[in-house]
């Protein structure tokens, strides 16, 4: 069975309410959601790097913009209110491990009671239909044993930005049985790999250093180039989530939570093999050299098993491996070009369309 998460006729007129729409992955969400035609709004602190994707991208053309903090109980009602949804993806997070551990305390006030704030507030919406909150693959209790977590296994996390999001899952799960269910409102969680793509500015992740690095023409420093993670390209990711949103209508048994990650049976790639492929591709030569401090400590290993989510809606990859790093590079060089970056964003998800639509036909 597959479910084509990207029916414009599914999501035409739709009224979404999309938290997190100025961050990387919200504003590639909010752009493709808008082109599906929803009726996007957004509610999400002001971008926090610059430049952003949501500048550059004019993403606030797309959808109603709203300014806010989810920890701000009132800005969250006015938001609901306003947008009357009847869909909800909640991607808005503090979403960075070292910060995390600078500020637990902001982390766990935005991941947990932000999350909080949204659901209790979304008990008086009368149109309300779905609910995907996106946390992420590091919800999992991970002993680095090198073990593909799967939907079932232990919640747990070592810093406080896992440990913030395995307690997302329990206030989603609690909120689902406690309040939705009886109302016929699917509530469910998507738990996402580490997603990469053009347009990522932000401090303390890969891509963004490397790009970083490559314009001052300064060596690319890693923390932990040994270390290894379930790689995504954003456009995969999110359609995963634009999928399992349209499960959650369709289908009566959908799962209340699942993972999107690269494909099984593909090669876990280190942080130094995904740099000097992405150096590569970005026309550099492979250099790097190990950062003097490491800082706090992350996890060496990490994977996440996406067949469940494969099996149950038929949603696959079509960046996996070697594209992936192509349509990241590139967005990058157009950037550079000072191209109309708008114009590449929405060619990328009109290009990704395009595959999509062969595999379905196939």
């Amino acid at each position: 069975m597959r479910i084509d998460g990207l029916d414009k006729d599914f999501w035409r007129g739709k009224r979404v309410l999309l938290t997190g729409h100025t961050g990387f992955k919200g504003s590639w969400a909010a752009l493709w959601l808008s082109r599906l035609g929803a009726d996007v709004t957004g509610f999400a602190l002001e971008p926090d790097a610059e430049p952003n994707l949501f500048a550059l991208a004019r993403v606030g053309e797309a959808v109603h913009s709203h300014i806010g903090d989810l920890r701000d109980v009132e800005a969250v009602r006015r938001v609901v209110a306003d947008a009357d949804p009847q869909i909800v993806i909640h991607m808005a997070a503090q979403p960075l491990v070292r910060r995390s551990y600078a500020d637990p305390v902001e982390t766990f006030a935005v991941n947990v009671m932000g999350t909080v704030n949204l659901l209790q507030t979304l008990r008086t919406v009368n149109a309300l239909q779905t609910v995907l909150v996106v946390t992420t693959d590091k919800v999992y209790e991970n002993a680095e044993q090198g073990i593909s977590f799967c939907e079932d296994d232990p919640l747990g996390g070592h810093d406080p930005y896992a440990a913030s999001k395995a307690a997302t899952e329990l206030v989603a799960a609690s909120y689902a049985r406690s309040f939705f269910a009886a109302r016929g409102v699917r509530l469910a969680t998507a738990r996402g790999g580490n997603v990469i793509g053009g347009g990522d500015f932000s401090e303390d992740r890969l891509v963004p250093d490397i790009w970083r690095a490559l314009r001052k023409n300064e060596p690319l420093l890693l923390r932990n180039p040994e270390a290894a993670r379930p790689w995504q390209h954003v456009l995969d990711c999110l359609c995963g989530y634009f999928t399992f949103v349209r499960g959650l209508a369709d289908l009566p048994d959908a799962p209340a939570a699942l993972n999107f990650g690269p494909p099984h049976d593909a090669p876990v790639l280190t942080v130094a093999e995904l740099a000097g492929a992405v150096q590569a591709a970005l026309g550099s030569g492979a250099m790097w050299q190990p950062a003097a401090d490491r800082g706090p400590h992350e996890m060496a290993t990490l994977e996440i098993d996406s067949r469940r989510a494969r099996s149950l809606l038929g949603w696959r990859d079509q960046l996996a491996g070697a594209p992936c790093v192509q349509w990241l590079a590139d967005w990058y060089r157009a950037f550079n070009m000072d191209s109309d970056m708008r114009a590449v964003t929405l060619d990328q998800i009109a290009a990704y369309e395009a595959l999509s639509a062969r595999v379905g036909q196939s």
